[in-house]
């Protein structure tokens, strides 16, 4: 048998496999130590339900949205509740340009008449809806959808903005969650439209933000998370704000640094935490794993959480 001669060479060759061997163990090292960083978010977690509404152009890149699907089934995985409300404005805003119309929008909210309903109420309750439910289940999860009108989950009034009629547009005056809770509580993931319905039955075009806000705390959710397709609430420098309390986002939306389609996003935050949800975050949808990064993380830079009082103050 020939034997290995150590002849003075540090080439490394004869070392190969003890090398191998050590990137092995420390690759598993690092697996582990990330693991048990996770830990403490996981027990903190552990059965609470964390509300996700999922929207904006990070819907509309594949990679994107495979990474949110298995966020959201590794979440189920380790025995949080995830609940997920979805926009479409791009596909909605796509399928009127093909009709030849133009999307009219109001302090963020859509002009809804009755030809853009049935679009809303085809692409959202329908297209979209089924694309969330069936990228979850490629995911390894299970997946039910619903619209806000199915079981009277989301009850409406007519909006105005300033007195102005948007149409169709809703804005939520009461949650019945019981389709959503006995959803979770039999083991899937309720992927909800954001339509609701009036007292006459007539369904109504709902902000997915303001429908995502007034569920999470209908559902005592612990945590209202808004994916987005921007960093996040930008100062007048348009740096990233990463932690704002309520005041000072009052403050910034009076000022007009806070406008346009952030203005309802903050505002559904708000009352968010006026119903009692533990947390309220905007994150950047456009970063793979966004949702698993502000779960297990408590590092700034991923958007912009908002917090009842100034950090330090009393309440």
């Amino acid at each position: 048998m020939k034997k290995l001669v150590d002849n003075g060479n540090d080439d490394g060759r004869e070392d190969a496999p003890g090398n191998a061997r050590d990137n092995i163990q420390e690759n598993a090292q690092q697996k582990a130590k990330i693991l048990m960083e996770a830990l403490p978010y996981m027990q903190r977690l552990y059965g609470k339900t964390i509300v996700i509404k999922y929207g904006g152009h990070a819907m509309t890149d594949e990679s994107l949205k495979a990474s949110f699907a298995a966020d959201v089934v590794m979440l189920k995985q380790i025995g949080v509740r995830p609940v997920i409300v979805h926009g479409g404005g791009p596909q909605i805003a796509e399928t009127l340009k093909r009709m030849g119309r133009k999307s009219q929008f109001i302090d963020g909210r859509r002009v809804t008449d009755d030809e853009t309903m049935e679009v809303v109420e085809r692409v959202l309750g329908g297209k979209v809806n089924r694309e969330i439910v069936e990228l979850i289940g490629q995911a390894g999860g299970t997946a039910v959808g619903y619209r806000g009108s199915d079981g009277g989950l989301l009850r409406v009034q007519k909006k105005l903005i300033d007195g102005q009629d948007l149409g169709r547009v809703g804005e939520v005056i009461a949650v019945d969650p019981s389709v959503v809770r006995d959803a979770v509580e039999s083991g899937f993931i309720p992927v909800v439209a954001p339509i609701g319905v009036d007292a006459k039955g007539v369904s109504h075009n709902v902000n997915a933000d303001e429908a995502a806000g007034a569920l999470a705390a209908a559902l005592e959710a612990e945590k209202l998370m808004l994916l987005t397709d921007i960093e996040g609430v930008l100062d007048d420098k348009n740096q990233l704000i990463s932690e704002l309390s309520v005041e000072e986002c009052n403050r910034l939306i009076a000022n007009g640094t806070i406008k346009g389609g952030m203005i309802p996003k903050m505002e559904c935050c708000i009352q968010a935490l006026l119903g009692n949800v533990g947390r309220t975050h905007i994150v950047d949808g456009r970063v793979l794993h966004a949702v698993l990064l502000e779960i297990f993380s408590d590092d700034a830079g991923i958007g912009t959480l908002l917090v009842p009082s100034p950090a330090g103050s009393a309440g």
